[in-house]
């Protein structure tokens, strides 16, 4: 990570929060307003079912524990954290917090994760789109060149989906020291990549936010848990809009059991091993014309005709998905690391076409 650091003292959160979310008054919870979960209470404040079945209690609105958790082993503030249902849901409400519908816009950078652009449309907000070089790195240039006086948000996918690449430091800091509106890094693929983390700069820079997953490191993609970190004054925006009990309370238990295990990097380990694995063994498959670097759980790889080797490996059992419709991607594949068994027939298959 690159040190050194100096501060973007020019950003304001205040005069970029939209002025109804500013003024609004949050939605208090029976919850919010009763915070203790003692046994011995009799909750009579909530509507709920007062018939035990584990499940027919509210779940706590703030996530407290989960929260607590997150922030010793991240080594970060209770109150940077926000949890969602998935990280869809965080990125939706920094949508909604920063961007005035119909005057605002943000800056995406494809190929990369599809949810920005869907989300900008449902929010009625411009997506200034500014492709990847063909080395997959963003222009900064011409990012800093798209942005106007109305440009809230930059989203950077580092490791980016469906490349695969992290996107370099410097192009990282440089839009972060420039450019006065949120700079969103996704982190969904952190974990496999030998590239640290953003959090420990975190603090550093008032306008980065980093959204980070359950879903794919820690195996948790049907619990739908998504995490935002940021400065404790962006957080507070962001819980004043969010459902009041957005998280329930199965996902917080199940989290909770995970982030406690010591499952994570023996697993991550044999993830990693797979992936170098399986590009090896494609670089010698004659039709695959470029196995692409990758720093997450998956690989991008360029064939000769994407649409023709979709479907034999359809055929043979084996779903991948055909990325042929995004920018700089013309005929490529994007392959999710499986089991070393699964990744074995997929190498087996692939040599037999």
């Amino acid at each position: 990570m690159i040190k050194n650091i100096e501060i973007n003292s020019s950003f304001s959160v205040q005069n970029l929060v939209r002025k109804t979310i500013l003024n609004m008054k949050p939605y208090s919870s029976a919850r919010d307003e009763f915070k203790e979960f003692e046994t011995n209470l009799i909750f009579l404040d909530a509507n709920e079912n007062p018939f035990s079945n584990g499940y027919n209690r509210y779940p706590d609105p703030q996530q407290k524990l989960l929260k607590t958790l997150l922030a010793k082993q991240k080594k970060v503030s209770l109150n940077q954290i926000l949890l969602g249902n998935g990280s869809d849901e965080v990125l939706d409400l920094l949508f909604r917090a920063f961007c005035e519908p119909n005057n605002d816009n943000i800056i995406t950078l494809p190929p990369t994760y599809g949810m920005y652009g869907v989300l900008a449309d449902l929010n009625a907000i411009e997506n200034r789109e500014i492709l990847l070089t063909n080395d997959f790195e963003p222009n900064v240039d011409e990012i800093l060149n798209a942005v106007s006086q109305n440009t809230k948000i930059i989203f950077l996918c580092s490791p980016n989906n469906p490349t695969g690449n992290s996107f370099s430091d410097e192009s990282i800091l440089y839009l972060l020291k420039n450019f006065n509106g949120l700079v969103v890094l996704d982190e969904a693929y952190i974990d496999f990549s030998s590239k640290e983390s953003w959090l420990t700069e975190l603090n550093d820079f008032p306008n980065l936010v980093i959204i980070q997953t359950l879903s794919k490191a820690y195996g948790l993609a049907g619990l739908r848990v998504g995490i935002a970190y940021a400065s404790e004054e962006i957080i507070s925006i962001l819980n004043k809009i969010k459902p009041p009990y957005n998280l329930n309370t199965a996902s917080q238990e199940i989290a909770l059991k995970k982030l406690n295990q010591n499952t994570l990097n023996a697993q991550l380990k044999k993830l990693i091993s797979e992936r170098e694995s399986i590009i090896n063994s494609l670089k010698s498959i004659t039709f695959i014309e470029e196995v692409f670097p990758s720093d997450a759980n998956f690989i991008l790889i360029k064939v000769d005709n994407a649409t023709l080797r979709y479907n034999q490996l359809i055929q043979a059992g084996i779903v991948v998905r055909n990325r042929s419709n995004q920018p700089l991607c013309e005929n490529c594949l994007r392959i999710t690391i499986g089991t070393k068994e699964e990744n074995n027939q997929l190498i087996t298959t692939l040599k037999s076409l």
